[in-house]
């Protein structure tokens, strides 16, 4: 018999700690036993869908990252029997505690904190945060290895591609699959105009804001390349992106045999996390919608316009560059994204002021060291904040931004 296997939830209110707990209520439901078990779960903010999911899965903890939420959280959670805590280092603390998974769900570089935490305790992770990996991706490799710890690639295309990895050396070519977002079809001179309303209608993907729009201007697809840079140790110009309207093929990995192998399912994040939850040992069942084929009917495949999307080439440009450079363009995105969400700059503004970003940065003193701790990582983070506020305020005051 399976032994019922202990998760902890870092960013569980989230759309991937939602759908997390989804694929556990599931699995749970359909065995004559518990396949998981909750230990942890931990958000930013939301104290009532916290405390409504620490409840409903038997949670032994909960934790709510802003501490001035403390008390709201212990009032809820009020006779439950369920241990609370606040703050960010209740986080990290949380995530160590010993369990057969974390799932590292925070978003933005917020997460790398309790990423680490859960790696230092040599627990296993189901990495869903790829700016854990895309601001610490060597440094979290080598921490894992000196702890044991394992680190399952969760997002639907790096989960795809490990599904269907085999011994690296055979290996040819990682194919990164890309839906190409709101505007692919769009001429370049009328993205100008683009506003986040018409951003946040994603054709194929339910996510949040910041990934959806980054999903518009396909940073993801960058921040993905880099992740997988890392994560398989691959040089990046042996990863390709095509763009796949359908979005049913997640990611194919080539061989040098001429086999090209594709995982493909239909597009819904319950597969992926599913089968990083239950990793090495089976496959659970997921209520994911099944694939028909027939219904399908074709599959379309489209080169990349880089001239439209530059993204994806900056994002070549900083993981070649190394060290701080992949640091400053994913604060630099983070930012330029809340600023275009909130009115501040342009869509196109996004890339550039990223490419500038890390064009400053680079020409600095801080781009000499290397991120091997995660105070080095904060602090060029820091230091690319400041660089990257002063380039949007630039970007406001223009008279035609106005």
């Amino acid at each position: 018999m399976t032994e019922t296997k202990v998760l902890s939830i870092m960013g569980s209110t989230g759309s991937i700690g939602t759908s997390a707990l989804s694929v556990v209520a599931h699995a749970n439901a359909e065995g004559d036993r518990p396949v998981y078990e909750i230990d942890t779960l931990a958000a930013g903010r939301d104290v009532d869908g916290l405390a409504r999911q620490a409840v409903e899965f038997g949670a032994r903890m909960a934790v709510i990252g802003d501490s001035g939420l403390y008390g709201d959280l212990k009032s809820a959670l009020s006779g439950t029997g369920i241990s609370v805590a606040a703050g960010a280092d209740a986080v990290d603390e949380s995530a160590a505690r010993p369990v057969h998974r974390v799932v590292a769900a925070i978003v933005g570089i917020e997460g790398l904190s309790s990423t680490l935490a859960a790696i230092d305790a040599g627990n296993s992770v189901a990495l869903a945060n790829k700016e854990s990996m895309v601001c610490a991706g060597p440094m979290l490799r080598r921490r894992a290895a000196e702890t044991g710890a394992l680190i399952v690639p969760t997002d639907s295309e790096h989960n795809a591609m490990f599904q269907v990895m085999e011994r690296h050396e055979d290996i040819e070519t990682l194919i990164l699959t890309a839906s190409g977002g709101p505007f692919r079809t769009t001429a370049k001179r009328d993205l100008e105009h683009v506003t986040f309303e018409a951003a946040l209608n994603h054709p194929r993907w339910e996510m949040g804001r910041k990934i959806t729009i980054d999903s518009a201007t396909l940073f993801n697809k960058g921040l993905e390349l880099i992740e997988a840079a890392y994560l398989f140790d691959m040089p990046e110009e042996r990863i390709d992106v095509v763009v796949h309207p359908q979005s049913i093929i997640h990611s194919l990995v080539a061989y040098r045999d001429g086999s090209v192998l594709a995982q493909m399912g239909d597009p819904d994040m319950r597969t992926p996390i599913a089968y990083a939850l239950s990793w090495p040992d089976r496959r659970q069942p997921a209520a994911a919608k099944r694939l028909d084929l027939i219904d399908l009917g074709r599959l379309d495949f489209e080169a990349l316009d880089e001239e439209r999307f530059p993204s994806v080439g900056l994002c070549r440009a900083a993981l070649r560059q190394g060290g701080g450079a992949t640091v400053v363009l994913n604060c630099a995105n983070e930012r330029a994204v809340a600023a275009f969400l909130a009115g501040q700059c342009g869509f196109n503004d996004i890339s550039c002021i990223v490419e500038q970003a890390v064009d400053r940065f680079l020409s600095g003193a801080m781009s000499q060291q290397a991120c091997d701790t995660i105070e080095v990582i904060m602090a060029i983070e820091a230091e690319a904040g400041r660089i990257t506020e002063q380039l949007l305020k630039s970007a406001s005051d223009r008279p035609e931004a106005r």
